[in-house]
C-alpha cells in the first residue's frame, strides 16, 4: 500500500484525503467559485490545515453532459494555478484530474506528482506512456461513454463484475506500458444509474482482488442527493455517511469536497478498528 511520489513512499496503509480544487465554471457543486487566485489560495490552504493529504485540481467538468473544452483552455486553467500553488505548497502532493496526456504532461513539468484520468487511459492512447515516462502514480477510473454521453441509458448485466474486469484489463495494460503505481475508482456516478452505484458501494470490499489502492468519490453527488431529495448544497451529511462505509470496505483515499469532516470518518474509523485488537 505504499506509492512511488518522486522517489518518496506515500503510505496509504491508513487512509488518505484528496481535497478536490475545480478550475471550471461548470462543475455540479463548485464551478465558479474559485475564479480568483487568493480565493483559491485560501481554499487550498484550508484544505491543507483541515488535513488533506492530496489535492486533486481539475480544468475540465465531467459532470454528465458537460461541455467540451478544448486543450488549451484547459492548460489555461489548469498550468498558471498548479504553478502558483507549488510555489505556496511546495510538499504538497498535487493530482492532476486529466484524461488528456498534453494536460498530463504539462502538468507533471510543473510538478504534479499523480494523474487522475476518469477514463482509464481510453479517451487518449498517448495517456499510459506519458505517466510512464514521468513514473508517476496513475488514478484509473471506469467510466461508460464519456461525461457527454455517460448517462444515456447506462446499462450492465453485472455492473460490480464488470467494472472489475474492465479495471483489470486497464491494469495489465497500464503494467505493460511500465506503469507500477496503480490506484483503481469504480467511478460512482460515471455511466451509472443510481442504483448501479448503490450496488457498487455495498460490493466495494470485491474491488480488493485487484491488488491496489482504492479511491471512493461520490462527495455531494446525485447518487446522495437525489436520493435524499435535496440538493449537493445539503448532501455533506450523507457524503460522511457514504464515506464511513467505503472505508469499512476497504477504501484508501476519500476524494472529497469537505476535508475535515472526512478527515473526521478517517480517525473514528481507524479508531473503531483499532479497538478491535
Amino acid at each position: 500500500m505504499n506509492i512511488n511520489i518522486r522517489g518518496r513512499l506515500f503510505d496509504l496503509s491508513k487512509p488518505k484525503v484528496m481535497g478536490i480544487l475545480n478550475l471550471t465554471p461548470d462543475s455540479f457543486y463548485d464551478g465558479g467559485v474559485h475564479n480568483e487566485i487568493n480565493k483559491i489560495e485560501d481554499h487550498v490552504n484550508k484544505m491543507v490545515n483541515d488535513g488533506m493529504d492530496i489535492l486533486d485540481i481539475g480544468g475540465y467538468s465531467s459532470k454528465p453532459g458537460a461541455k467540451n473544452i478544448s486543450v488549451d483552455e484547459e492548460l489555461s486553467r489548469v498550468i498558471p494555478i498548479l504553478k502558483h500553488i507549488r510555489k505556496i505548497f511546495p510538499e504538497l502532493v498535487i493530482s492532476i484530474d486529466t484524461f488528456r496526456s498534453k494536460i498530463a504532461s504539462a502538468s507533471l513539468n510543473e510538478g504534479a506528482d499523480i494523474i487522475n484520468d476518469i477514463s482509464g487511459g481510453t479517451l487518449d492512447k498517448n495517456m499510459m506512456s506519458v505517466v510512464a515516462k514521468n513514473n508517476c502514480p496513475y488514478i484509473l477510473m471506469h467510466m461508460q461513454g464519456n461525461p457527454q454521453n455517460m448517462q444515456n441509458d447506462p446499462s450492465y448485466e453485472n455492473v460490480t463484475l464488470e467494472i472489475i474486469q474492465y479495471l483489470a484489463q486497464r491494469i495489465k495494460i497500464a503494467h505493460d506500458n511500465n506503469i507500477v503505481d496503480i490506484i483503481v475508482d469504480p467511478g460512482f456516478g460515471f455511466g451509472k444509474t443510481l442504483e448501479h452505484n448503490f450496488e457498487i458501494l455495498n460490493n466495494l470490499e470485491k474491488f480488493n482482488v485487484l491488488d491496489t489502492p482504492i479511491l471512493a468519490g461520490f462527495s455531494r453527488k446525485s447518487m446522495i442527493y437525489k436520493t435524499l431529495k435535496t440538493s449537493s448544497e445539503k448532501a455533506l451529511n450523507g457524503t460522511s455517511s457514504l464515506n464511513t462505509i467505503a472505508l469499512t470496505k476497504g477504501a484508501k483515499i476519500l476524494r472529497v469536497h469537505d476535508v475535515r469532516e472526512a478527515k473526521e470518518c478517517i480517525i473514528l474509523h481507524e479508531k473503531t478498528i483499532s479497538s478491535l485488537f
